[in-house]
């Protein structure tokens, strides 16, 4: 799969690279041919506390999802964006079932 990860103003870790290659890879099992993806990394202030912004976009043939999701930290942010692009695939694979 054909990841891009991109941070807003700041580094990502490796260790957070890693989990969310990890987490994208997990997507191969719900839909075949695997997808592409992109995530994007930001943080927001607000007032004194920094709000984490993960966007996911994860395009397969015939299909484009895109979740964003905002946490108090990156980890909890891209679990909640990835099940929500699970879900979507999920809905996808469901409807092209049915009209089969």
């Amino acid at each position: 799969m054909v990841t891009k990860i991109q941070s807003v103003h700041f580094t990502a870790d490796q260790k957070l690279i890693l989990m969310i290659e990890e987490k994208l890879e997990k997507l191969k099992h719900y839909f075949k041919p695997e997808g592409s993806a992109e995530v994007i990394l930001k943080m927001e202030k607000v007032g004194q506390v920094q709000d984490k912004i993960v966007e996911i976009i994860y395009c397969i043939p015939g299909a484009k999802f895109v979740v964003t999701a905002i946490q108090k930290s990156f980890e909890q942010a891209i679990n909640e964006a990835y099940r929500g692009i699970k879900n979507q695939i999920l809905k996808h694979k469901e409807k092209i079932q049915d009209k089969h």
